[in-house]
């Protein structure tokens, strides 16, 4: 009779999913806003083209200036790491993943505090580069918000999981006398 997984080794598949997931997410949509646009079909263009009308996204149409590095990041650094930890997550118990996924973390939750303060603070009626891009009212700020806030909120997890879960603590090495 099969029992159910662990908590560690549930909490490694739901992990393994929001990698493997985030590498299309990524690759077809985000990156649209940096690389030259012939690069994608015209399908794919116009996903993000529906997308950026319906939730009133003023990221990924026109991209300011401060955004432009924080995808560069995604593409060199963060791509080429989903697949890695898609495989160690999947496979699971891959002690090796604990430093990649802490500084994963932290450099995702560091890039999303200007971005969710922008969407919950900006004015965007006002003149300036977003004028009239961007979510008017509270509910669809907060629609908006809900589709970046699970990019803080499962790299939070996943920081709180490596530095606390016993199986990723590193071993205490004893001294030699």
């Amino acid at each position: 009779m099969m029992g159910f997984p662990s908590a560690r080794r549930g909490l490694e598949w739901l992990l393994g999913f929001y990698f493997l997931s985030h590498i299309p997410i990524t690759a077809f949509i985000d990156l649209q806003a940096l690389l030259p646009r012939e690069l994608y079909s015209v399908e794919l263009r116009n996903l993000l083209q529906w997308y950026v009308q319906e939730f009133k996204d003023p990221f990924l149409q026109h991209p300011p200036l401060w955004l432009k590095p924080m995808l560069l990041c995604e593409l060199l650094l963060q791509l080429p790491f989903f697949p890695v930890a898609t495989y160690a997550f999947f496979k699971g118990g891959c002690k090796w993943i604990r430093t990649p996924a802490i500084i994963y973390s932290a450099h995702v939750m560091t890039t999303l505090v200007p971005i969710l303060s922008v969407l919950l603070l900006e004015d965007f009626s006002k003149a300036g580069r977003f004028k009239g891009r961007g979510p008017q009212t509270m509910p669809e700020r907060l629609t908006l918000v809900s589709f970046y806030a699970p990019y803080f909120l499962v790299p939070l997890v996943l920081l709180l999981f490596m530095l606390r879960s016993p199986h990723y603590k590193p071993e205490e090495k004893r001294k030699k006398k």
